[in-house]
C-alpha cells in the first residue's frame, strides 16, 4: 500500500511540475527565513544559560520620573534591602562594560582589556570555571585581582597557569600592583559577563556619596531565595526606595508627585538579555526580533497558503481516482493519510533544501548580526523537525479533507471545482494570500519612508572630515586627564593636515555622557529635574557651525563668562517655559554645583547628540576648564583638512602611538559616521523589510501563477465556446482576470487597517516621525493590481490561442 502511494505521488509531482517547483522553493524559502530568525532568538535567548544559579540571581534596575529606567542603583539600596528583607539570600554589585577597556601590564607585557569592578562575591553569582587560585578569597582585599585564562597567556605566555602570586598593574599612573589571585576561564556560552580581569571595587561604602540613597552608581544583583515571590519583593523595595526618595526631595525643594513613585524592578539574568527594562548589559532588541520573528510566520503561512491552494485547485485532477479508490473500498482515514504523506514528502525535500540555504547564507547572516551562530545544537534540528511535522500536518489537513470528503457517485460524474465549497475556499485562501503581499508593500514604503526622513534630518551641527578620538588612559588625580587634553590639543594641531580641534564632556552620537538637575534661581520652584552636563572648549559651536537663536557664545576674555556663563540649547529654554529672549541674563543653579549661578549667555539651535529616533536632551553647555568637568574632557575632535586626509590620519596615527599613548591602539572614528550608525538599527530593519517584500511578493505571485493556470486550464472549454461564438481577446482575458483583480482589491482594502494599526506602533519608537502617509496605500492599490493582472494574463492570453477541434470536438 504504502508502495503505491508512492507511485501515485511522485506521478502526480511529475504530472503538475511546476506547481510542485513553485510549492518545494516557496516552502524552503519560507522555513530558511523563518529558521534563520528563529536561530537568533534562539541565540539571544541562550544568554546566561550556563551558569547554574540563574534562576535565583536577578539584576536589580530602578525607576525614577527624572531618569526614568536605569540600570544602576544606590550602595544603600543593596546593602540595607539584603539586611531588610529575609527573601535576599545575598547582593553582588558588577561594574563592567564590554566596551571600557583598560591596559594591563606584567614586565614588558600587555594586554588592552575590558574589566569588571565588583565585590567580593563575585564568583558566587557568576561562577566561572577554576583554571588555577581559590574563589573564595580569590577577591578579599583591594590588592588581589582574579584574570582571564585569555589575560594570563598574553602576559605570562605557556606558563601562565603558574602566574599565581606574580603582580600586574593598570596603566593609570598610580603604580599601584596587584597580586594575582586567580585564573579563570570565561564561558563557552553566551555571556554578559567576559571581563579579561575582575578586582575589588575601590572604596566601596567609604565614599562621600555611598550612603545617599539617590546616587546611582552601581550595577547591583540580587540573590534571592530559592521559592521567592520576585514580584512582591519588588514591591517592598519600591516602597523602601520612594521613602528615601521622597526624603531627598524635601531637602532640595522639589516637588513631590504621590502619583508618580520610584519603583525597582528584579529581572532574573537569564532574561536580562532581552527583558531588562533599562538600557541593560549590552541589551539586545527584543522587539525588534519580535517583529521579525511575526514577518517570518507570515512568510512561512504564505507558502502553506500557496501549498493548500494549489493542492485544493488539483482536485478536479484527483477526484476520480478518489472516487474509484472509495468505490473499491478505501475509508476516508486511509486517503487522508495517504494525501498526508504526499504533504510530508514536499514537506521534507523543502526542509533539506532549507537547511541547505542556511549553511550557505550563515556566514553573511552572522556578519549582519555581528555574531558566530553556529548549527550545532541538537535542541535546533528537534525543534525544527518538530515543526515541520506541525507545518506538515496543518497545511495537509486542509486539502487532504476535502479530497477525501468526494462523494463516489459525485466525483465519478462531477467536478469538485464546481463545488462552491472548494471555490470558497480558494477564494479565501487567495485573498489572505494578497492581504499578506499588500500588508509587506505598505508597511515596507512606511519604513523606507521613515528612515530617509531620518537620514535627511537638519542635524544642527556640520560633521564632515571631524574625526573623535577618546583617550584609552584617564586619571582624575593631580588634573592628568586635564593636562592631557591641553598638551595633546597644541601637539596635535601641528600635525599637517590638522584644520582645529575641540573637545567636550559628551559626545555627538553616543548621547549625553551626565546629566543633572537645574533650577531658575530666581523660582527654585521652576526646573528641569535631568539636563546634559555640557563642559566644552571654547571653540566648540564655531568648530560645528552651529547657529545661535539669541545672545552670544561665551567669551573668553570676560572672566565672568567663563566662570560662570553658560549655554543653553533650545530645549532647555522651551522646558524652562521661556522663549529664546526671555532667556538671556537668567540666573539658574545647576545641581553639579552647590549654591553657584550660571548666566545664561545665548541659546544655541538644537542638535543632535543620540540618534534621532530619540528626543533632544536640554543641555546647559558651559566652559569645560573652570570646575570638576575639566577631567571629565577625555577626547581630541579634530577636523581634517580637504587635502591629503589618508597622508593626515597617518600621521596622527604615528603621533598617537608614539608620543600620545604608546602602548595603545590608535582608534578614531569619523563623527559623521559615528552619527550614522545611531541609523545603522533602522537600516537593517529597512534593508530586512526590503528583502521579506521582495521574497514575499515573488512566492506570492508564482503561487498566483500556477493557481490562474490550473484554474484557466478548467476554463478551456468555456474559453473555445467564447471564442466560436465571436469574443474577441480582450474580452476573453478580461473574464479570465477580472476575478482575481477583484480579490486583489479586496485584499488591499483589508490590508489597510491592518497595516496602519502596525505601522502606527512602530513609528511610536521616534520621537521625530513622519505623519502617516497616504501614498503607500495607493501605491500599494495600484503595484498589486498591476501585479495580479500581468501575472494572471499571461496565462489568459495562451488560453485566447486554444485550439478550438480539441475542446469542441465532442459537443
Amino acid at each position: 500500500m504504502l508502495k503505491n502511494w508512492l507511485k501515485i505521488a511522485l506521478i502526480n509531482y511529475r504530472k503538475n511540475w511546476v506547481s510542485t517547483l513553485i510549492n518545494v522553493l516557496g516552502l524552503s524559502v519560507g522555513l530558511c527565513i523563518f529558521l534563520l530568525v528563529f536561530i537568533n532568538w534562539q541565540d539571544e535567548k541562550s544568554y546566561e544559560n550556563w551558569n547554574p544559579g540563574k534562576d535565583n540571581i536577578y539584576l536589580v534596575e530602578n525607576y525614577n520620573t527624572a531618569f526614568g529606567n536605569m540600570i544602576t542603583s544606590s550602595y544603600p539600596e543593596l546593602s540595607v534591602s539584603k539586611e531588610k528583607f529575609s527573601e535576599i539570600e545575598d547582593y553582588a554589585i558588577i561594574n563592567s562594560w564590554s566596551g571600557h577597556k583598560i591596559r594591563l601590564m606584567a614586565g614588558n607585557q600587555s594586554v588592552f582589556t575590558s574589566n569588571a569592578r565588583t565585590t567580593a562575591n563575585f564568583f558566587d553569582f557568576i561562577p566561572y570555571e577554576k583554571i588555577a587560585g581559590d574563589f573564595k578569597n580569590a577577591l578579599s582585599d583591594e590588592s588581589k585581582m582574579a584574570i582571564s585564562e585569555e589575560t594570563a597567556k598574553t602576559l605570562f605566555g605557556t606558563d601562565y597557569q603558574n602566574c599565581l602570586g606574580k603582580t600586574v598593574k593598570i596603566d593609570d599612573g598610580k603604580d599601584k600592583l596587584y597580586v594575582i589571585s586567580a585564573v579563570y576561564q570565561l564561558p563557552e556560552g553566551n555571556s554578559v559577563f567576559k571581563p579579561g580581569f575582575v578586582m575589588l571595587h575601590p572604596d566601596l561604602g567609604k565614599r562621600s556619596g555611598d550612603q545617599q540613597w539617590t546616587n546611582y552608581s552601581y550595577v547591583g544583583y540580587f540573590k534571592l531565595k530559592p521559592g521567592t515571590d520576585a514580584g512582591k519583593l519588588e514591591e517592598k523595595i519600591s516602597r523602601q526606595n520612594w521613602e528615601q526618595e521622597k526624603i531627598a526631595m524635601k531637602k532640595w525643594g522639589e516637588k513631590i508627585d504621590e502619583s508618580k513613585p520610584s519603583k525597582v524592578f528584579l529581572t532574573p539574568v537569564s532574561k536580562m538579555k532581552l527583558d531588562a527594562k533599562s538600557e541593560g548589559v549590552d541589551k539586545g532588541d527584543k522587539k525588534s526580533m519580535m517583529i521579525l520573528m511575526g514577518l517570518s510566520l507570515l512568510i512561512l503561512m504564505l507558502s502553506g497558503i500557496n501549498l493548500i491552494n494549489l493542492k485544493t485547485a488539483q482536485a478536479t485532477q484527483r477526484a476520480k481516482e478518489v472516487g474509484v479508490r472509495k468505490a473499491i473500498g478505501s475509508t476516508r482515514g486511509q486517503l487522508v493519510l495517504q494525501f498526508l504523506m504526499e504533504n510530508f514528502l514536499l514537506c521534507m525535500v523543502s526542509f533539506i533544501l532549507a537547511f541547505s540555504l542556511i549553511e550557505l547564507l550563515l556566514p553573511s547572516y552572522n556578519k549582519f548580526l555581528g555574531k558566530k551562530i553556529t548549527l550545532d545544537d541538537p535542541m535546533l534540528f528537534g525543534y525544527s523537525g518538530l515543526m515541520l511535522l506541525a507545518f506538515a500536518v496543518i497545511s495537509g489537513l486542509i486539502p487532504a479533507l476535502y479530497l477525501s470528503n468526494f462523494k463516489p457517485i459525485n466525483t465519478l460524474k462531477g467536478n469538485f471545482s464546481r463545488s462552491r465549497h472548494g471555490v470558497w475556499l480558494r477564494n479565501a485562501i487567495l485573498t489572505f494570500q494578497l492581504v499578506i503581499s499588500s500588508f509587506f508593500i505598505i508597511c515596507s514604503l512606511i519604513i523606507h519612508s521613515q528612515v530617509k526622513h531620518m537620514m535627511n534630518k537638519n542635524l544642527g551641527f556640520k560633521g564632515d572630515q571631524v574625526i573623535h578620538v577618546n583617550f584609552k588612559k584617564t586619571d582624575w588625580e593631580n588634573d592628568y586627564t586635564y593636562k592631557k587634553y591641553l598638551r595633546l590639543k597644541n601637539e596635535v594641531a601641528r600635525i599637517p593636515g590638522v584644520q582645529d580641534i575641540t573637545g567636550s564632556v559628551f559626545r555627538i552620537g553616543e548621547g549625553v555622557m551626565n546629566s543633572s538637575s537645574v533650577k531658575y534661581a530666581q523660582d527654585t520652584t521652576k526646573s528641569i529635574s535631568s539636563v546634559g552636563v555640557g563642559g566644552i572648549d571654547y571653540n566648540y559651536f564655531r568648530f560645528y557651525k552651529m547657529k545661535f537663536v539669541a545672545g552670544r557664545d561665551i567669551d573668553l576674555r570676560m572672566a565672568s563668562d567663563t566662570i560662570s556663563g553658560a549655554i543653553a540649547n533650545e530645549t532647555f529654554i522651551r522646558k524652562m517655559g521661556w522663549n529664546k529672549e526671555q532667556a538671556i541674563g537668567k540666573e539658574v543653579y545647576p545641581g553639579w554645583e552647590n549654591e553657584k549661578k550660571y548666566t545664561i549667555l545665548g541659546v544655541v539651535k538644537d542638535f543632535y547628540v543620540s540618534g534621532v529616533e530619540k528626543p533632544i536632551d536640554p543641555i546647559l553647555m558651559f566652559n569645560y576648564d573652570r570646575n570638576w568637568s575639566k577631567n571629565n574632557v577625555g577626547n581630541l575632535q579634530i577636523k581634517l583638512s580637504g587635502n591629503d586626509i589618508n597622508g593626515t590620519l597617518e600621521r596622527i596615527k604615528d603621533f598617537w602611538i608614539t608620543k600620545a599613548e604608546p602602548g595603545y591602539p590608535f582608534d578614531y572614528e569619523f563623527v559623521d559616521k559615528k552619527f550614522a550608525r545611531t541609523f545603522e538599527k533602522f537600516q537593517k530593519q529597512q534593508t530586512l523589510f526590503t528583502l521579506l517584500n521582495a521574497i514575499v511578493l515573488t512566492v506570492a505571485l508564482l503561487g498566483l501563477f500556477a493557481l490562474s493556470s490550473l484554474l484557466i486550464e478548467q476554463k478551456l472549454k468555456d474559453v473555445a465556446i467564447k471564442k466560436t461564438l465571436g469574443a474577441d481577446e480582450k474580452t476573453i482575458v478580461w473574464d479570465l482576470t477580472k476575478k482575481f483583480l477583484l480579490m486583489a482589491a479586496l485584499a488591499v482594502v483589508i490590508s489597510i487597517p491592518i497595516s496602519y494599526y502596525f505601522m502606527n506602533e512602530w513609528l511610536k519608537d521616534f520621537s521625530y516621525r513622519i505623519e502617516m502617509p497616504w501614498f503607500p496605500y495607493a501605491l500599494s492599490f495600484i503595484l498589486l493590481l498591476f501585479l495580479t493582472f500581468a501575472v494572471v494574463s499571461i496565462r489568459a492570453f495562451q488560453a485566447t490561442k486554444v485550439n478550438l477541434v480539441k475542446y469542441l470536438k465532442y459537443e
